[in-house]
């Protein structure tokens, strides 16, 4: 009894398995008819394929040989650490210090380039930076190089040369000559800053038509910027010790005048180290140079991807041909 039931239990299986295989293969002939439909719908079409592709492919070509090259320069900076000799004195004195509202800028070199990169993106400083090296015109209305003269081309729709006059067309309420926030913007988009944060370095990078004036740019950045932050921090010391000063006039205890003098010694050092080092905030490991190469535009890239999406674009125009003749 126990063999028949075997056997009759068993019997449905094969014809189950059957039907199984039958699904199956009829599910697979039909994506392979799918698969040759398609395949004879976008052979059908190209030529149309192959004129859209060829569109893109040429007008990326012309596009990428109409981007003017563009040449980047930079410069490896090291924070500069603080001297380690008054270092124990601050941390000693820090907390009266920070009481009195006195700040001995125990925070070292860090957050001195920590601050000085932000400051380097700032507008402020941006705009006075501008203003003092006198780049607006070159900033705002390059549009290329001319390595023969090694002289920047201008757009004489933008500025004449001639009269200085600036020719933007523009709507209301900008001006033909670019606003600080225009210039900020023009000039940021350029700036490159990054901070390799195992060692501390700051690579400053500038992008532009010339890579004489991009190196030019750079090398100047550095400078400004070490004199910026080195102008607050002596502007801060003085004010620390016109307030000291005034502190020790009202005390008469002989304590606390001891900790007031000590508290003037340190705001001396500061300005005593910001008037003898050139290089306050950033050491200069590996100055600009010129550069030889174009960082871009990248033609290569620009016309491959054009390609691509003709390609892409011209196949997907003759499959949505196909299933909209394919419904009718």
């Amino acid at each position: 009894m126990t063999e028949n039931q075997n056997m009759q239990s068993q019997q449905p299986l094969p014809q189950q398995t059957l039907q199984g295989q039958y699904a199956w293969q009829d599910s697979r002939a039909e994506d392979e008819i799918d698969l040759r439909e398609l395949w004879s719908a976008i052979w059908q079409g190209k030529w149309l394929i192959i004129a859209v592709t060829f569109v893109f492919a040429a007008a990326g070509v012309l596009y990428a040989l109409a981007q003017p090259n563009e040449y980047k320069a930079e410069a490896l900076l090291a924070p500069v650490s603080e001297s380690g000799g008054g270092m124990g004195g601050m941390g000693q004195l820090g907390g009266l210090a920070s009481l009195a509202g006195i700040s001995l800028g125990g925070g070292g070199g860090d957050n001195k380039a920590l601050l000085a990169q932000q400051v380097l993106k700032s507008r402020k400083f941006v705009a006075s930076f501008i203003e003092r090296r006198n780049i607006l015109v070159p900033l705002m209305a390059a549009k290329g190089w001319n390595l023969e003269t090694d002289s920047l081309v201008l757009d004489p729709s933008v500025y004449d040369e001639q009269s200085k006059v600036w020719l933007r067309e523009v709507q209301l309420p900008k001006t033909p000559e670019p606003s600080a926030w225009q210039a900020h913007k023009a000039f940021t988009s350029r700036l490159q800053i990054s901070e390799d944060k195992a060692s501390g370095y700051v690579t400053l990078g500038f992008e532009f038509y010339s890579p004489t004036l991009a190196k030019q740019w750079v090398d100047w950045l550095v400078v400004d910027i070490n004199n910026h932050i080195r102008a607050l921090d002596t502007e801060e010391a003085k004010r620390s010790i016109d307030f000291l000063a005034e502190k020790l006039k009202e005390t008469s205890y002989a304590e606390m005048q001891k900790i007031f003098f000590q508290l003037v010694e340190e705001q001396t050092k500061t300005i005593m180290l910001a008037e003898v080092r050139d290089e306050y905030v950033f050491k200069t490991v590996d100055p600009a140079v010129i550069a030889e190469e174009k960082s871009k535009p990248k033609r290569a890239l620009i016309c491959i991807l054009a390609t691509l999406l003709g390609g892409m674009l011209a196949v997907g125009i003759v499959l949505i041909r196909y299933a909209f003749s394919d419904k009718k």
